[in-house]
């Protein structure tokens, strides 16, 4: 009788062994902004390998993310393309240090349009073959002040604003690209040479010294400090350990 009660019991254990081994399985929520997002995939892949840490990512413009952890967002961590962002979330006492510099990022035109070849990327923008030029929204999106920095090192801003079409993010303006809503655009470099985008159309890289450096800095929020302080500074430190920095300098990011 034992036997059978024990036998007819034991799916329940094994249905709530399963629930307690999803339960204890620590997770952690990343703020990522959009331009790091292909690396991202493959930071997170080998960083839950090594540490058995399930990584959750929200994309979006550093702007967007840094407004959704200001009302209230539970994120643990936040990669930023910028330090203006990260630096206003510490000085809320939403961030549990000052940020620091994981990486600088490169700005690149990009075009599927092979009518258009970027040789001289002044002339290409203003050519009648670009009827828009895609942008992130500088407002929101650090790329997007980069961007509006080079069009005025280039002397051609006002000549190219009635052009300009913006994204909300670097997502949304290399979705602009991509369709050929727009006929060229700014976007970052690790997005070129990410696996998913590698190939497609033709790029060059923006001269650094079109724009201010586009140093992208991360905190560990308040909220991970609070909640899942062990996880949130593994992660941290995993984006600053020698596998990280390879992996962001394989898209395109200068690392130290």
């Amino acid at each position: 009788m034992n036997t059978k009660i024990f036998q007819i019991l034991i799916p329940f254990f094994i249905v709530f062994l399963g629930f307690q081994i999803y339960a204890e399985t620590p997770q952690i929520k990343v703020a990522v902004a959009a331009n790091v997002q292909f690396a991202m995939r493959e930071l997170k892949t080998e960083f839950q390998k090594k540490t058995g840490i399930k990584v959750e990512t929200i994309i979006g413009s550093s702007g967007q993310l840094t407004a959704q952890i200001t009302q209230g967002a539970p994120y643990d961590v936040f990669i930023s393309a910028d330090m203006k962002y990260p630096s206003t979330l510490f000085n809320n006492k939403l961030a549990i240090k000052k940020p620091e510099i994981y990486a600088l990022g490169s700005l690149v035109v990009w075009t599927l349009n092979d009518k258009i070849k970027l040789i001289d990327i002044p002339n290409k923008l203003l050519d009648r073959k670009a009827k828009k030029i895609a942008i992130a929204n500088p407002r929101t999106a650090p790329y997007g002040v980069a961007a509006v920095q080079t069009l005025k090192h280039f002397g051609i801003y006002d000549k190219v604003k009635d052009k300009l079409v913006y994204g909300e993010s670097i997502s949304q303006t290399n979705q602009f690209i991509v369709s050929r809503t727009a006929e060229i655009g700014f976007t970052a470099k690790s997005v070129v040479m990410s696996p998913n985008m590698k190939g497609k159309g033709n790029w060059k890289e923006v001269d650094s010294s079109a724009y201010e450096p586009i140093k992208q800095g991360c905190v560990i929020l308040k909220y991970g400090n609070d909640n899942h302080r062990k996880e949130s500074q593994a992660f941290y430190n995993f984006m600053f350990s020698k596998e990280g920095q390879k992996i962001l300098k394989k898209y395109g990011y200068q690392v130290e």
